[in-house]
């Protein structure tokens, strides 16, 4: 059991119904604090975040969500567009992971196993 739902437990008795889950309204998500906690629907939790990440200004390293730093794209399988650092996303193309995972990608046969050329 997470160590938020604990404190939610001792402070008010009982967890929430079926249906609902807690809701960080810190937006702090290793916060304990039960009056940070509130039992509300996925939806409106969801509702809650997304307006959240909405209204933040900068990404998570400090560069500002501008007009020519921000990329915004679409994410068919989630249904939902998705707002990223260009600075960011610069740096992580420019490191081997993303390259690795690029050519692993490129070099699939049908199978899904990679071709290794000589």
């Amino acid at each position: 059991m997470s160590a938020h739902r604990i404190s939610y437990l001792l402070e008010y008795g009982d967890l929430p119904d079926d249906g609902l889950e807690l809701d960080h309204v810190c937006h702090n998500r290793i916060c304990v604090n039960p009056n940070h906690l509130e039992a509300v629907t996925h939806a409106e939790n969801m509702r809650r975040a997304s307006g959240y990440r909405l209204s933040q200004t900068t990404c998570k390293h400090g560069h500002d969500y501008t007009e020519e730093n921000t990329h915004y794209r679409y994410d068919k399988k989630r249904n939902r567009w998705w707002r990223s650092c260009r600075k960011c996303e610069r740096k992580y193309k420019r490191s081997s992971e993303w390259w690795y995972e690029y050519y692993k990608k490129l070099f699939k046969d049908e199978t899904g196993l990679l071709v290794q050329y000589d």
